[in-house]
């Protein structure tokens, strides 16, 4: 009846009867226009379950990140993504990197091959990234393919060059913080390098700064200023890195991280004022986290007698590694002191800030007679504790 009524109206047949079916059709199109849309619905949910098959099948992600990824693209057919997974496969993408890359961004896959995507890859090489670095980048932060070539990336790098004079250090900042290429440089890089400028510090930490940890101009100049202010009035000295450095940190902390790290160190026995000398010392001690605060301060303190105010003084200690330094060597010279290759227990800096050379040299190779089997007993403690299979309750 539907396309009876339907024809009658389209076509036009000059009788009563046409009038009154007309105004019968358009009683039952305003009173159910589902009839309208069940074709309608039909087409969309078989092209739903397809693209849902196939970001299954040929992407390689999971049923639930399918599901979640067919919210953002869709398609009839395979011709347009088996074009997008080949230029990936034949640039060396592997499969993990796909699925990454289409889970992270799925319109991807609706981008045109040879206008969008493969001009962005033959840009990326002419500045001499490889392919290996190259799929990496782009798997981790694929929304670089719907940022525009001409408009935003070239402009970037342009604005890049005339900063760190090199492809190489423009593509190693973009390797460390891919987003820097999405930023308005006028906007925020530029004015908050000028800040810097005119408050005294020096050219070569700025950009030193910019190739090392870009996300620290990525900040609104208000906000910028503020930090810069903060951190000369904890008597940083705009002439050396850690005053660039210690702004990076504050960028990095909202006001109540800040707070939470402070109040981590005070539980742990340190003195506002110890706190504020460590950040001055080294700025990179905020940026530690509470959970490696609180672990490394309790082996030095708890199982290694050391006093929290000593802790203070070597703020570089909460950068090593837990397991691979801290642990093995503290364990290490217990030892030696137990059976009494030691006799006096050493400083925290001699223990933990030398390089693995100068530490074997001292409390292994210092002693011939026993080396070999001193070297044996530390490589156990280091494989245990990198296992985190030793028991420091014992101490």
């Amino acid at each position: 009846m539907f396309c009876f009524l339907y024809k009658t109206i389209l076509h036009g047949r000059p009788n009563k009867i046409s009038a009154f079916l007309s105004h019968k059709l358009l009683y039952i199109l305003q009173n159910n226009p589902s009839i309208l849309s069940l074709k309608s619905i039909s087409t969309t949910s078989n092209q739903h379950s397809f693209t849902v098959s196939y970001l299954i099948k040929a992407c390689g992600l999971s049923p639930e990140s399918a599901l979640s990824a067919s919210k953002y693209v869709n398609f009839e057919t395979s011709d347009q993504p088996d074009a997008v997974i080949a230029l990936f496969e034949n640039h060396g993408f592997s499969k993990t990197q796909i699925a990454s890359l289409i889970r992270r961004f799925p319109g991807v896959l609706s981008s045109a091959v040879e206008k969008t995507l493969l001009p962005k890859l033959m840009f990326f090489y002419s500045k001499g990234v490889s392919s290996s670095d190259l799929t990496n980048l782009l798997s981790k932060y694929p929304t670089i393919f719907r940022t525009s070539l001409e408009k935003q990336i070239i402009p970037s790098f342009n604005f890049l060059r005339n900063l760190l004079l090199s492809d190489e250090d423009i593509i190693n900042a973009v390797k460390i913080y891919p987003r820097i290429l999405s930023y308005d440089f006028n906007t925020y890089i530029l004015p908050n390098i000028n800040v810097l400028r005119n408050n005294g510090v020096p050219e070569y930490n700025i950009f030193k700064v910019l190739r090392g940890i870009p996300k620290t101009f990525l900040c609104a100049p208000i906000q910028f200023k503020k930090n810069v202010e903060k951190v000369k009035e904890m008597g940083f000295s705009p002439e050396r890195f850690t005053f660039v450095l210690a702004l990076s940190v504050l960028r990095s902390l909202s006001q109540s991280s800040w707070e939470r790290k402070f109040d981590a160190f005070k539980k742990c026995g340190w003195s506002e004022e110890e706190i504020l000398e460590a950040f001055r010392n080294y700025p990179l001690v905020m940026a530690t986290s509470k959970g490696k605060i609180t672990a490394v301060t309790d082996f030095l303190v708890n199982k290694m007698g050391f006093q929290p105010s000593l802790i203070a003084k070597y703020p570089r200690l909460l950068g090593c590694c837990m397991e691979k330094r801290i642990v093995p060597r503290g364990l290490f010279v217990q030892d030696l002191l137990s059976d009494g290759l030691l006799k006096k227990e050493l400083g925290l800096g001699r223990l933990f800030m030398t390089t693995e050379k100068l530490f074997l040299q001292r409390f292994v190779h210092g002693y011939e007679e026993k080396a070999s089997e001193l070297l044996k007993l530390y490589n156990e403690k280091l494989n245990l504790a990198v296992q985190g299979k030793l028991n420091t309750d014992k101490l």
